[in-house]
């Protein structure tokens, strides 16, 4: 059964959309049990919760996505049941979804109004007119970008504007966005919530998914916590403070996010030279010493995770040097690199990390198959899944069993199973880029104490990060990286905020 907009008066002028006592299950989970929701019109409401905690869940069946098992929903104070997408969206219900969802070899203009193309007298796409509505649309929200360029040559970040477009441009008034910044500079994430601020101020109502707190200080007017399933309470955003959220979400007090400890910093393990893969970066020069964390500062762009791909051969570089305890390296693949104590966590996990149709498993192993666990030709099945379920109970990794696809855990939880498929490795020399994007508070500090160790143990850590309190409350040296070269070192005890932009913007 569908609902119809309604143009007049509706009977709660105060909420866009009610959510009551709604379940949910897969097999073997209760994603969601009992949980309510309530959106205000003209208002911003934040989801917050560990990953696992229900939030996507929720915003799913309200898009139409996935079915609850019960439950009761109100639009614009009607009675409403939404069986797909499609029904959302002609109810003036749209979600920007984590994970992109934009053909790439289909024109921006052509995402945007796919299905909905103006056409001309013969019954064919008017181009014109296409480019047209974008350009209107672009205008609107101060987006400047080529309507008539392929979604695959776009950043990422410029990927996740037109999202936005295309879910404004259905002019809904619900609209869900699920971790929206991830992949946004500081100047792209104050453009988007100018964006929200004006549609806010049109009456509508934005469901704000969210891991950084500091966001939802900033552009939330309520804010909602879930955890393992259930709801657990919803407060004003200015009557609350960081540790209030914290407490709620995790159950717990966390009292030191980033638990970085002093420990003996040994020999030189990682030496670059000149490092230059041609076009991308140039002459990148560093040492990385057994049991240091060196973070890798830089605003979008800066060439990082090209260096990262660079230094385990996944894109190798055109010329320089790489040096493993002394000994110049040629690494022209991954293969060669982990057989040198590398591993690499990539910062995409889905095109990059994840192997989705497979389950946790077969995931999680991937990376020492030709390893320790193979004896005379055969691997030992039972050793590798004994280590495995021992990393998930250490990771924390919220699934039923290590049977269980990938794809239908949490993001934050894929994460986790690439950082144990990588530990499982034993690495001498440690590469995360973006090792906590998407992933919850309790999960950060988690995965802060497991670097801690792994230092501690004698690793040599290298951790790209776009988030700055992590850089800072991490490293033992930062390396600032700016448009492909290296622009200053900062030891612990020097740096700062301040000093990081100041070389990230040269």
């Amino acid at each position: 059964m569908r609902a119809v907009r309604d143009s007049g008066a509706v009977p709660n002028s105060e909420f866009l959309l009610e959510v009551e006592g709604v379940r949910k299950t897969f097999p073997g989970v209760i994603a969601l049990d009992d949980v309510s929701f309530r959106l205000r019109r003209g208002s911003v409401h934040a989801l917050m919760g560990e990953n696992g905690a229900g939030k996507s869940t929720l915003m799913k069946i309200i898009a139409g996505i996935y079915t609850p098992d019960s439950g009761s929903f109100k639009l614009r104070g009607n009675e409403i049941e939404l069986n797909s997408p499609l029904d959302a969206l002609e109810n003036g219900i749209a979600m920007i979804h984590q994970e992109l969802n934009l053909m790439p070899y289909m024109t921006v203009a052509e995402n945007i109004w796919i299905r909905r193309e103006p056409k001309n007298a013969f019954g064919f796409v008017d181009h014109r007119a296409l480019r047209e509505k974008t350009e209107e649309l672009f205008s609107r929200l101060n987006i400047r970008i080529d309507p008539e360029i392929n979604v695959g040559e776009l950043s990422v970040a410029n990927r996740q504007m037109v999202e936005i477009a295309k879910a404004v441009s259905y002019e809904s008034d619900v609209l869900i966005m699920d971790e929206p910044t991830s992949a946004l500079t500081e100047r792209e994430v104050e453009h988007l919530f100018e964006i929200i601020r004006a549609l806010k101020a049109e009456g509508k109502g934005i469901v704000y998914i969210t891991h950084k707190m500091n966001e939802l200080f900033e552009i939330a007017d309520e804010v909602s916590v879930f955890r393992d399933g259930h709801y657990i309470g919803t407060h004003k955003a200015d009557e609350v403070t960081r540790d209030d959220i914290i407490r709620m979400m995790v159950g717990r007090e966390i009292t030191q996010m980033f638990p970085k400890e002093e420990v003996p910093i040994g020999d030189v393990v990682l030496s670059v030279k000149n490092l230059t893969l041609k076009g991308v970066f140039h002459d990148i020069s560093f040492d990385v010493r057994a049991g240091e964390i060196l973070g890798l500062a830089g605003l979008v762009g800066s060439g990082r995770s090209n260096v990262a791909e660079a230094l385990f051969g996944v894109t190798p570089a055109t010329s320089g040097e790489i040096s493993i305890n002394g000994r110049a390296i040629d690494v022209k693949t991954p293969a060669i690199a982990m057989r040198h104590g590398m591993a690499f966590l990539t910062e995409d996990r889905k095109d990059t990390g994840c192997f989705l149709v497979l389950d946790i498993l077969e995931n999680m192993q991937m990376a020492v198959l030709r390893d320790r666990y193979v004896k005379r030709g055969f691997v030992s099945e039972a050793e590798v899944a004994r280590e495995c379920e021992r990393m998930r109970e250490a990771l924390r990794i919220k699934t039923p069993d290590l049977n269980e696809r990938i794809e239908n855990l949490s993001g934050g939880n894929q994460q986790k199973v690439l950082i144990g498929r990588w530990l499982l490795t034993r690495p001498r020399i440690l590469i995360l880029d973006e090792p906590t994007r998407g992933i919850d508070v309790g999960a950060k500090a988690e995965i802060h104490r497991l670097i801690t160790k792994l230092a501690s143990e004698g690793v040599a850590v290298i951790m790209i990060s776009s988030e700055m309190p992590e850089v800072l409350g991490m490293s033992d040296r930062i390396m600032v990286m700016h448009e492909g070269r290296v622009t200053g070192f900062l030891d612990r005890a020097e740096a700062s905020q301040v000093k990081i932009m100041e070389l990230a913007a040269q």
